[in-house]
């Protein structure tokens, strides 16, 4: 596949080669469909370890051009390039400094160009820094585009297609789906009580992320969805992101929702639609249809969950983000919304009970309990 130079502009399938300030369109050739998988940093240095140092020295020489200040940590570290750019503070501060500047997204905007080529370059460690700035892309972006005064983000536009025309690539027509157990049929752990089906085989299939359609522009009916499978694919290596990006996704989401602020006890949330709005925070409230919201609480999950002990910042802005959430979908009065984000609520709940209560200790009582 060819890649495109740092200072190409997405083309479109069926057009000749545009600036994104005029037609944000998807490349012509997607990315390959596969981006190496990894289980932990280790994995992340592994696949380091395997990318081109050729494309790798090229997006680093690009990458200097763009950022303020050269950064020290290239040349000191004695890691890979490829696992510094996705590890270094340093670096990830200036790239994230330069995303947040009221002029960025545009079409002509020096690190939109090189987020979008470095995607394209089908290196796996490089694909795996762009996804890294997903978060904060996607939050900078659905933030600002429901403004009057918006600017032209064609620019942030580009790099969401381009995640988007991947996975549409990778899944082929397919969706993403999980075989649910059917209790109706008796298995080692119960009995069904339930007269059992002709076809024993019959699977309950539960659809997690439908079929993508590709899509060369992103028009308003399909913004949701577009940033939706860019965070998807996003979650998909969240064991190997940083947890700052993880702070730049619960800071945006927190947003998204409108912070709405119970006025009673935090821990209280089953029966309680007693909230406030916060007027001042509430610019950034957006639509959150399912299949943005979707992708968003998988994300939460793991951030409120299967992150590590340690991480009490994450889990901390993780635990507003949802209660945010809930307070926003009891507003809304949306049924499933409330179902899943309380799920999370009682997950978290249950969690801090586990760690406050040693089930192995034995109590003297001369109660006994039945």
């Amino acid at each position: 596949m060819s890649t495109s130079s740092p200072n190409s502009h997405p083309s479109s399938p069926t057009t000749p080669q545009k600036s994104p300030s005029s037609t944000t369109s998807s490349p012509k050739n997607p990315p390959p469909a596969s981006i190496s998988t990894s289980s932990s940093s280790t994995a992340a240095t592994t696949t380091t370890n395997t990318s081109s140092p050729t494309k790798v020295q090229a997006a680093l020489e690009s990458l200097t051009s763009i950022l303020p200040t050269p950064p020290s940590s290239l040349s000191t570290s004695p890691s890979p390039p490829a696992f510094v750019l996705l590890t270094s503070p340093e670096i990830s501060s200036q790239i994230s400094s330069l995303l947040r500047h009221p002029t960025s997204g545009s079409g002509d905007n020096h690190l939109c160009r090189w987020l979008y080529d470095t995607f394209h370059s089908s290196d796996p460690s490089l694909q795996l820094i762009v996804l890294r700035f997903v978060p904060l892309i996607s939050g900078l972006y659905l933030t600002r585009i429901t403004r009057r005064n918006r600017q032209p983000l064609a620019g942030f536009e580009a790099i969401l297609l381009a995640l988007y025309a991947h996975e549409t690539t990778a899944r082929n027509n397919h969706p993403i789906t999980v075989t649910v157990p059917d209790l109706s049929h008796p298995s080692i752990y119960h009995e069904s009580s339930s007269p059992q089906r002709n076809n024993s085989t019959d699977l309950n299939i539960a659809v997690i992320s439908s079929s993508l359609e590709p899509h060369g522009t992103v028009r308003s009916t399909r913004r949701a969805r577009i940033v939706g499978v860019a965070l998807e694919l996003f979650f998909s290596k969240i064991w190997v992101m940083s947890i700052e990006s993880k702070l730049d996704f619960c800071e945006f989401l927190d947003q998204w929702a409108g912070t709405h602020h119970n006025k009673n006890d935090e821990n209280e949330h089953d029966n309680n639609n007693d909230y406030e709005i916060d007027q001042d925070c509430n610019k950034g409230r957006i639509l959150l249809p399912w299949e943005l919201l979707g992708p968003c609480l998988r994300i939460l999950g793991h951030c409120m969950l299967g992150g590590e002990k340690e991480e009490l910042l994450l889990r901390e802005k993780a635990y507003r983000a949802c209660k945010s959430l809930y307070n926003r979908a009891t507003h809304d009065v949306n049924p499933k919304a409330i179902l899943a984000v309380g799920s999370l609520l009682r997950l978290v709940k249950m969690d801090k009970e586990l760690d406050e209560v040693d089930y192995t200790e034995i109590h003297n009582t001369r109660v006994i309990s039945i």
